[in-house]
């Protein structure tokens, strides 16, 4: 295969392709949560956790120790040992905080190391963290603990800490492995690098390993991104997503070294996902919602063949958690009542938690509309189809609520990529690469002066 294949892209698909569109990882989506959410809101929605329902946690490390361009992440570049540690000291006690603000000792089934570069931390730092955690929560005997890592920077140490601290899972960008691409991208790591990095980890005892690979990147072809998904998948990770670039440099200033014009188009980047996909297929990966796949033994693979798959900040699965709770400057998090954000900039989230405040920036709260249009939004993702009578029950919604999304949903359905008998929304097989444009037609909020990246 090569880059000159874009006339096998169906036509439709690629019309379709073009619009922007969420990612819808949550609904309302993060461009809606306003700013002036108090301390006190924030306590009121800890404290009205169901006690005996297990939470998820999520904690955020906002530093790299190298910068990559095509990063949307909010992150800091770090080199001094002090920045870190000093990060570390406000970590702990924003955990102290939001325990006590919480109705009692919870049970933690899933928690996740995000960034930025979780491990950019010092294994003693690390440890530190897992401590506090550990005094103040209770894990399950099966939760997945699970970190983000970039291999260029991960040591020996913190590899076995990682072991020897019980996490079950660890995730690596690897993007692309064309020389010229990485280049473009300003992120140089050979296979070697990472097989070396998967196989020490796999020997001081993590289980599951995860790939982030991405399509529509600079200077890349659909041949590059094939060999890319070929040589992973040699590495056999139990996980892979395969993302789309999301070119946004009014948002992300260090995309602004990424020339437009090393971009590929619309109907390149559609081949490009498309091979790679076929080639992960063809290793023997499962394919899982838009953009992930998994071994055929894996519990996200069990997931989504029975119905059981969920979508959160962190992508596809199989969290079922109704709480969500952020640690760390920018992370977010949600509760039945709605969805927060911590403060983004590094200093003053410190300083809300040195003077003994929570350190929440914004939110969305949510009713009875949001919640029925977030599942079913998140069973279009998962499954490509959702029961609106269900939707209509389960939420106690008055009959006729979602026609607004029938009509926006019409034009896919004269085109034959959705179909809608009955209750029952669903796309066609050949529309399941357009979940996020069927998605959106149940968005009460879109074009509410938020910008998005294509939808494939």
């Amino acid at each position: 295969m090569n880059a000159s294949r874009p006339a096998s892209i169906d036509p439709m698909i690629a019309r379709y392709a073009a619009r922007p569109a969420p990612r819808y990882t949550s609904y309302p989506t993060a461009p809606q949560m306003r700013p002036g959410f108090t301390t006190e809101a924030w306590a009121g929605w800890l404290s009205g956790v169901e006690p005996t329902a297990p939470v998820s946690l999520y904690l955020h490390v906002p530093f790299c120790r190298k910068m990559c361009w095509y990063c949307g992440c909010n992150m800091k570049l770090v080199a001094r040992e002090s920045v870190l540690d000093a990060y570390v000291e406000d970590l702990l006690a924003e955990i102290d905080l939001v325990a006590a603000a919480l109705p009692g000792r919870m049970s933690v089934g899933h928690l996740h190391f995000g960034g930025g570069t979780p491990t950019a931390l010092s294994p003693q730092a690390l440890t530190r963290v897992m401590a506090r955690l550990s005094l103040r929560f209770d894990f399950a005997e099966d939760a997945e603990i699970a970190i983000e890592s970039d291999p260029r920077t991960l040591t020996p140490e913190m590899i076995e800490t990682i072991g020897a601290l019980g996490f079950t899972r660890a995730s690596f960008g690897v993007q692309e492995f064309d020389p010229a691409v990485q280049a473009a991208i300003n992120r140089i790591q050979p296979p070697e690098m990472v097989a070396a990095a998967v196989a020490g980890l796999r020997r001081a005892g993590v289980a599951s390993v995860n790939f982030d690979l991405i399509y529509g990147l600079p200077k890349q072809t659909v041949a590059a991104l094939e060999n890319t998904a070929r040589l992973c998948a040699a590495m056999r990770p139990d996980r892979l997503a395969l993302f789309g670039y999301a070119h946004v440099p009014w948002m992300a200033k260090n995309q602004r070294m990424i020339a437009d014009a090393d971009l590929p188009g619309a109907a390149e980047r559609i081949a490009q996902a498309e091979a790679a996909a076929a080639a992960l297929r063809a290793e023997g990966y499962a394919p899982i919602g838009i953009d992930h796949f998994a071994l055929p033994g894996d519990a996200l693979t069990q997931a989504a063949r029975a119905g059981g798959l969920r979508r959160n900040f962190q992508g596809y699965t199989t969290d079922a958690a109704g709480t969500l709770i952020p640690f760390g400057a920018t992370a977010i998090g949600r509760t039945r009542e709605g969805i927060v954000q911590n403060l983004a900039e590094t200093g003053a989230w410190s300083r809300a938690v040195r003077e003994g405040r929570l350190p929440v920036a914004k939110a969305v709260a949510l009713d009875d509309d949001d919640r029925a249009r977030a599942w079913v939004i998140e069973r279009l993702m998962c499954d490509f189809a959702a029961d609106m009578g269900e939707a209509t029950r389960r939420f106690a919604r008055p009959e006729g609520w979602w026609s607004d999304a029938a009509a926006a949903l019409a034009p896919m359905v004269a085109d034959g990529l959705a179909t809608v008998e009955g209750e029952r929304v669903a796309l066609t097989p050949r529309g399941r690469p357009l979940a996020r444009v069927a998605a959106s037609a149940f968005d009460a909020y879109l074009g509410a002066g938020a910008r998005h990246s294509v939808a494939v």
